[in-house]
């Protein structure tokens, strides 16, 4: 373990008290958890049917079944997505229905419902929690194998597509929440089977044993927190093992598309690895130098490279993770947090290719970048971290979600026409309206459980210094340089950039590193006397003997910015956005009418934008008004082209409002990205 590297709190020591960001974890609660469950259990009409706890029944019989010595056939032998029953006809009982990776999404749900226990207990929720346990534990085979894709549809190919078939993906969704489980209620029923689990592949794969590393990645990062959990080296070890095996010649994957083609009776292809690079596996990991292939994989695989990088004290895997993360916010990065520029593969795009209206920018590829910036922080200390993992949270991550917690956007597009979506099959997969669930459901269980364990994103804490990541209202309790210290965080970045930060309890010597975020102006700080302070890599730190009624106050001015993408990202050249602290803003359809193509920002006025409040679906968020105006459309008989003429305008406002809250209105057009006036 490096020495320098930061640590997490227990949610049980952060507790968010943040207007905002308490909301969202309370709706989380209250409303998206019941929710899911019900769309877990095939309970929402009219949305895509999850399958997830008919597999697990159906498995738990087929285990119960070869337990008792009785065969079982089944019904369903094909690999890849199984078909749904026909119109008008029941499913199959044991017959597994869905995505080979459906298994994760209750893993998901878990993971977040064990969060929410930490921050309160909940009896009820609790036992509803039990009963998914419970139905895991059922479906789990003797030998410890859990998936129930290949338990009902044939166990004799388990292992033999770890490129597509997720196996190791669902054991890391798993982990996680068998982690979490077990930290939130004390249990080690699910910890133990994530065990039984992990042990049945520790004793296939390994360095004395078959090489194979996971397709989707997630498994790396579980095992590492497995082991930070338990202390069982064996965890550590095996997640070391699948970073330093990806990539390698021969390749894992090529050998497996070869045996299939041998199955065949297909001639065998060249062993290479460099044609996986859609899964990360075209060179070895400690020699990447740019994101590529599927966002969410990349991010994931980023995630545990920076773990193996801080649990293992490796400095080349740390440089690896410098430059993966350097290509990502350098060259891929979209403006709202958001990464994936393309729908081919939801992959990364080639650098600077942003484009707005056909952005993929998956809510998961968000939230693994907020994995990744967390991981990079408790690395090292950098604020360009924290800024990036704030401009995801509150940005695409959110957006994720509507404001009632009853709908969710896999896609988040940074420009949408309704009418372009319906009738252009270029833009299918951007929907205009926030869906009920997803065949693919990956996005909904992963907002929850995010959002869920916010606490474990705002603060770090080495031995003697604690971090501020993020200005996020909250009452934290530390262990500060071997004494405990409870301190209080006033904050709501939805109105201004008032801090607020007090020792409520305790005395302890150390350090309060406080964060000076990109978007603010110069920081007004007020420390108790005799603290020794310094500013270093973003962060300013103060350094003294604290003790209750000390107080830290900090007011970062929050003005309204008009922000420019570099003229290599060509989609949006001429283009401007407007932000406000960690907040992107965009323009929407109810607001300002049709066509929004037609608006022109001004941005040498920005600082005449006004500030206000809008109510959205029962929430005030904050919203902007400034001078543009508008180009007047033609006559109804104007010829398609003509020759050139400054356009004719009319001066209007234009009101935007948070990224995040957009399509809680209704169906409409919206834009991120609007025209300056040089682009007349």
């Amino acid at each position: 373990m490096r020495s320098d590297s930061s640590q997490t709190l227990p949610l049980s020591q952060v507790k968010v008290i943040d207007p905002f960001w308490a909301r969202e974890i309370g709706l989380i609660r209250q409303a998206v958890i019941p929710y899911q469950w019900k769309a877990l259990n095939d309970q929402i009409p009219d949305a895509a049917p999850s399958w997830w706890a008919h597999n697990m029944r159906a498995a738990a019989r087929a285990v119960a079944a070869k337990k008792a010595g009785q065969l079982f056939i089944p019904s369903r032998s094909s690999a890849g997505i199984e078909t749904l029953p026909e119109q008008g006809k029941q499913p199959l009982e044991d017959a597994f229905y869905g995505f080979v990776f459906q298994d994760s999404d209750g893993y998901k749900w878990l993971e977040a419902v064990a969060y929410q226990l930490m921050i309160r207990p909940d009896a009820a929720l609790q036992a509803q929690a039990q009963k998914a346990v419970d139905m895991i534990c059922a479906a789990q085979e003797e030998d410890g194998y859990l998936d129930t894709f290949y338990t009902l549809t044939g166990r004799e190919r388990a292992f033999t597509n770890l490129r597509d078939h997720h196996e190791l993906y669902c054991f890391g969704h798993l982990t996680e929440a068998a982690v979490a489980w077990r930290q939130a209620t004390g249990q080690d029923d699910l910890l133990n089977a994530a065990r039984r689990f992990g042990e049945c592949i520790a004793s296939k794969y390994g360095p004395d044993k078959e090489r194979g590393c996971p397709g989707h990645e997630i498994a790396e990062m579980a095992l590492m927190r497995l082991y930070e959990e338990t202390g069982e080296t064996q965890w550590r070890d095996l997640a070391k093992f699948f970073l330093d095996v990806r990539g390698t010649e021969p390749s894992t994957f090529a050998l497996e598309d070869n045996r299939r083609r041998q199955e065949k009776g297909q001639p065998e292809l060249p062993v290479s690895a460099e044609s996986y690079a859609y899964y990360q596996a075209h060179k070895p990991v400690k020699d990447m130098d740019e994101a590529v292939g599927h966002a969410v994989r990349q991010m994931y695989l980023c995630s545990g490279m920076a773990d193996e990088a801080r649990i293992c004290d490796d400095a080349a895997m740390e440089a690896a993770c410098d430059r993966l993360w350097q290509s990502v916010v350098g060259e891929k990065l979209y403006i709202t947090g958001g990464v994936g520029g393309t729908h081919v593969g939801e992959a990364f795009s080639r650098p600077f290719d942003l484009p707005a209206d056909t952005a993929y920018s998956e809510t998961c590829a968000a939230i693994g970048l907020a994995f990744f910036a967390r991981r990079m922080l408790q690395l090292k200390p950098l604020s360009n971290y924290a800024d990036v993992m704030e401009q995801a949270l509150y940005n695409t991550v959110l957006s994720g979600m509507a404001l009632d917690g009853q709908s969710f956007f896999y896609v988040n597009p940074l420009e949408v026409d309704p009418a372009a979506c319906e009738t252009d099959t270029r833009l299918s997969h951007v929907k205009p309206v926030r869906q009920k669930w997803f065949g693919c459901a990956c996005c909904p269980p992963n907002i929850a459980r995010i959002v869920s364990s916010l606490g474990q994103y705002i603060v770090t804490q080495t031995k003697d210094t604690l971090f501020f990541h993020l200005y996020i209202g909250s009452d934290i309790t530390v262990n500060l340089g071997g004494a405990p210290l409870s301190l209080r965080m006033e904050a709501d970045l939805m109105k201004n950039g008032d801090v607020h930060i007090a020792v409520t309890e305790g005395q302890a010597q150390g350090v309060l590193a406080f964060r000076d975020p990109a978007w603010a102006g110069n920081a007004q700080v007020k420390i108790p006397a005799g603290v020794k302070s310094w500013s270093e890599n973003g962060y300013l730190y103060a350094k003294g003997i604290w003790k209750q009624g000390d107080q830290i106050t900090i007011h970062f001015t929050m003005p309204v910015k008009a922000v420019k993408a570099s003229p290599l990202v060509k989609e949006v050249m001429n283009m401007v956005c407007f932000t406000r602290g960690p907040l992107v803003f965009c323009a929407e359809e109810a607001d300002n009418g049709k066509r929004l193509h037609l608006l022109r920002a001004l941005p040498d006025q920005v600082a005449e934008a006004r500030e206000k409040t809008v109510m959205i679906d029962g929430l005030t968020v904050p919203a902007i008004t400034l001078p543009g105006k508008r180009v007047k459309e033609p006559g109804e008989n104007a010829p398609l082209y003509m020759p050139w003429v400054p356009p004719e305008t009319e001066d209007v406002e234009i009101n935007l409002v948070p990224y995040f809250a957009w399509n809680n209105r209704g169906k409409g057009e919206m834009r991120v990205w609007l025209a300056e006036r040089t682009g007349l």
